[in-house]
């Protein structure tokens, strides 16, 4: 099996929309009150941000950031898996916490795929371990002979030391090695992601200052006087253990 520039650029205009059209839908049903009940006040405080356009510009990044990075590993998760389709006839595992499946003679590889290094704190990678562990244990009692490794793929990074005891973890071009077969694909596959990019990433733009507009408007009318910022409303909002009421022109604390 062989994957060539155009099975992989043909695979990344067809999804690659998906990502953008996904970034645009994150704001749809987004509101203001629910974006600042997710929010740290006191971070946003501490930035001294004075100024209400700045406020809710810095809100609307730190929500869109955190989108971004679920919705584009998504993305990248079905490009590996397609490409290691490609190249090894890997698959899709129907195993919870297992994301990919593929044979290299006598060896069953199973695997965990992460955006990138830094993804989990100690018990979501000992949940990882936990699955690694069950997914190892069903494969061998259909198939006592077969040889299992475990691996946690990262699409970007470098890891210095692959081998963890139970299992390996190889990130950037080592993962891109591992599921393709070549260890130069990393620098392939940059080139096919910007399909487009320019155009649509215009259209996002264009949502995103209408959102921001309306925010500002709304947050200004409900958090300010005089055009300042009243943090103590903002901090009751989020905070209080009985949760304020937002109205049209001003928020019932009482």
């Amino acid at each position: 099996m062989s994957l060539n520039l155009a099975d992989l650029t043909g695979y990344v205009e067809q999804h690659i929309g998906e990502f953008h059209a996904k970034r645009i839908a994150s704001f749809e049903t987004l509101k203001l009150e629910k974006l600042l009940l997710r929010k740290n006040p006191y971070l946003f405080r501490a930035k001294h941000l004075i100024m209400p356009q700045e406020l809710v510009r810095s809100l609307l990044d730190a929500h869109l950031s955190l989108q971004e990075e679920t919705i584009f590993g998504d993305f990248l998760e079905g490009l590996a898996i397609f490409v290691n389709g490609k190249c090894f006839g890997g698959r899709k595992s129907s195993t919870e916490g297992i994301d990919l499946e593929f044979e290299q003679g006598a060896v069953r590889y199973i695997v965990s795929i992460k955006s990138g290094p830094h993804w989990g704190n100690s018990g979501q990678i000992k949940k990882m371990r936990e699955s690694f562990k069950t997914a190892s244990r069903v494969i061998r009692q259909r198939n006592g002979s077969v040889q299992v490794v475990a691996v946690n793929g990262c699409c970007y990074g470098r890891q210095g030391k692959p081998d963890k005891g139970d299992y390996f973890k190889y990130c950037g071009q080592q993962f891109w090695a591992f599921i393709s077969g070549q260890p130069e694909f990393y620098t392939q596959i940059i080139e096919p992601i910007s399909h487009r990019a320019k155009e649509r990433n215009e259209d996002f733009i264009g949502r995103y200052a209408d959102v921001w507009d309306k925010f500002t408007s709304e947050f200004i009318s409900l958090f300010c006087v005089d055009g300042k910022i009243q943090w103590d409303i903002i901090v009751r909002l989020n905070s209080a253990m009985v949760k304020p009421k937002l109205q049209k022109s001003k928020l019932d604390i009482i």
